[in-house]
């Protein structure tokens, strides 16, 4: 009885000191150092660039489904505004936070992501036969695969980050496994291979073995292939891709619309009056990226595009300056995770990509999706600074001045005492 209750005793003593007592560890260096610049004027007039265009298209494409369903035409952007303004909020915190002390809480992350991760797969199918959302009491939902994307992140800098020893290399393969593993189950296949693709920019980064990067890439589609051939009905999925022109009444119906719509908008698009892609299914989330192109036009799609795509600028910018490896690293998987996500749902809107069903960040309708993304840009922006003076490397620290000398010795050469004399001696 006695061993039980020092059992119980040393259990609940760890639980204690690796929640409460890392918080309360963390409180000293919880804020990063004073910076010596401001974030890049360019980082921040890009975001205000998003949040606007990614407001304003999904306003055009939800105000007709908004009316049609609570006969109010901001039903469905006036949430989406408030999680903005969170989001941005959540961005600015976020990225001031030490990561040192973020790593204090790393294993009470690990088992949320953990936890999340099992409560989606117990959760009911939605319409697409998928596990994506967890639903809570009074009607309200999240998607768990987007928030624990800043802790994947999280796990696989801060790990890489230290001394590169085999343990560190096992937890992250481990735990990548887990959630792509997790996300498969699911059937959300999008956001898996959005998981994969920021593990393999976390670890090239890191080790420079391109030919480790193949060999995981290629175990990868090996497993892919395996769940194809014992679940046929996920490859049943797939098989409409590059054919939707002979399903367009099917399961082809959602391609063939968008690349019609996205026909007629031209250049400059038809306007919104004239545009019928938003009373399609999806309109707002799947398909947005057809949804602008028909109202406003290719380029100002285009437009849309190129601005997620430009947060590579930054994340490789950013990387000579960044503070340590931890912060080069999380920005450029960040960055990785945004363009490949706006990859797989534009090109997968228009057929040229299977349909998997992931958002277009910052426009697509989603509380979720866009928390999670301020708060991979958090990562970017608490890259993009310069390193305090006590942080940088010798070589980096600008060379001090010669003193001034005056008087008797104005004109004459400085003579090096220390080396006459030498440095013990001196105080």
């Amino acid at each position: 009885m006695s061993t039980a209750v020092s059992i119980v005793r040393t259990l609940l003593g760890l639980l204690f000191d690796h929640t409460i007592g890392n918080i309360v560890r963390m409180i000293p260096i919880i804020r990063l150092p004073k910076l010596e610049r401001p974030v890049s004027r360019g980082f921040l007039a890009l975001l205000l660039v998003i949040l606007f265009f990614g407001l304003t298209m999904l306003f055009s494409a939800s105000y007709s489904s908004a009316y049609a369903s609570s006969g109010k035409l901001y039903s469905i952007i006036k949430p989406q505004v408030m999680i903005a303004i969170v989001g941005l909020f959540f961005m600015w915190v976020l990225s001031n936070i030490n990561y040192r002390a973020l790593r204090l809480m790393s294993e009470s992350l690990y088992i949320i992501t953990i936890v999340l991760l099992i409560l989606a797969l117990l959760s009911p199918q939605d319409t697409n036969g998928t596990y994506r959302w967890v639903y809570l009491p009074g009607g309200a939902s999240f998607q768990p695969s987007e928030l624990v994307k800043l802790a994947f992140i999280l796990a696989g800098a801060a790990t890489l980050d230290r001394l590169f020893a085999k343990r560190n290399l096992i937890f992250t393969v481990l735990f990548s496994a887990y959630c792509v593993g997790c996300l498969a189950l699911m059937s959300d296949f999008g956001t898996a291979l959005v998981f994969f693709v920021a593990f393999l920019c976390i670890a090239f980064l890191r080790t420079g073995d391109l030919a480790s990067i193949v060999m995981m890439t290629a175990a990868a589609g090996f497993a892919g292939g395996l769940v194809l051939h014992f679940k046929p009905y996920v490859a049943q999925r797939f098989t409409v891709w590059r054919h939707a022109w002979e399903f367009t009444q099917t399961t082809g119906y959602q391609q063939s619309r968008t690349m019609s719509a996205a026909a007629s908008g031209g250049l400059f698009g038809t306007g919104p009056e004239d545009a019928w892609l938003k009373y399609v299914g999806a309109a707002n989330t799947d398909l947005v990226f057809g949804v602008v192109s028909e109202e406003f036009g290719l380029l100002l799609a285009l437009v849309c595009v190129g601005a997620v795509m430009a947060l590579a600028v930054f994340a490789l910018r950013s990387g000579d300056s960044a503070r340590s490896g931890f912060y080069a690293i999380a920005a450029c998987a960040a960055a990785s995770m945004l363009i490949f996500q706006t990859t797989l749902n534009v090109l997968g809107a228009v057929d040229i990509l299977p349909l998997t069903g992931v958002t277009f960040p910052f426009v697509s309708m989603g509380g979720s999706s866009m928390l999670s993304c301020w708060g991979l840009l958090a990562y970017l922006k608490a890259a993009d600074v310069r390193r305090p003076p006590e942080e940088r490397s010798p070589e980096d620290k600008p060379e001090k001045p010669a003193p001034k000398r005056e008087g008797f010795f104005e004109d004459m050469p400085e003579i090096p005492v220390d080396e006459i004399f030498g440095k013990e001696g001196r105080s």
